[in-house]
């Protein structure tokens, strides 16, 4: 249904709504989770305008959540269709002291030139150049590459698709400082999640 929301307009309204939803579920949270702790919400492509830094600061106000447990995801491809025109909107939105994320990175064309522009806090490293790790030599080379790249820019890195403790593993050793996927937990609700963390907290012991 995202693509009829998008061309319908309705995103902007359903967009909002889950901004909303995410930031009061963090604030129902603030016992059992360290200060640090943060959601992330993905942003559509038609979000990202004009709009999107009053929207975000209006639902900032309103759920009470301070701005650094927030982070926002946009994709790759949403910040080059304009580069410039992105860099003033996540300057704005850097400046509400909220976390930016590029999620699926490497699945489009990043010019680095204006990488190193963005006022980014991290780079998410696509599934598929993670789901075959560590024995596919040309998708290790990738995310080597991606996190060595990253750590030079002074980002942060998290993998997503993990499915295995030998990929986990892996990105571990190269320096990958996150990790997402099922072997972490497949999708739950809120209070499923809350008695996974209450057990065994958001860290995985990987030895």
């Amino acid at each position: 249904f995202i693509p009829i929301a998008e061309e319908s307009g309705l995103i902007n309204r359903i967009g909002e709504w889950v901004l909303e939803q995410a930031c009061l579920q963090r604030q129902a949270w603030r016992g059992l989770v360290d200060d640090e702790f943060r959601v992330a919400v993905n942003l559509s492509a038609r979000q990202f305008n004009s709009n999107v830094v009053s929207m975000v600061e209006n639902v900032l106000q309103r759920t009470g959540i301070p701005s650094r447990q927030l982070e926002i995801e946009i994709t790759e491809s949403m910040v080059m269709t304009d580069a410039d025109s992105s860099i003033a909107l996540l300057k704005s939105l850097n400046g509400l002291g909220i976390n930016l994320a590029v999620d699926d990175f490497g699945t489009g064309y990043s010019s680095l030139s204006y990488l190193k522009r963005f006022p980014l806090h991290k780079l998410k490293i696509d599934r598929a150049f993670v789901s075959d790790l560590p024995d596919d030599e040309e998708d290790a080379a990738i995310t080597r590459a991606v996190i060595a790249m990253a750590q030079s820019l002074g980002l942060k890195v998290i993998a997503e698709g993990t499915e295995t403790l030998e990929q986990i593993r892996y990105l571990r050793d190269q320096g990958c400082n996150e990790v997402q996927g099922y072997y972490c937990s497949r999708p739950l609700p809120a209070r499923e999640l809350e008695k996974l963390m209450q057990n065994r907290g958001c860290r995985l012991d990987l030895e």
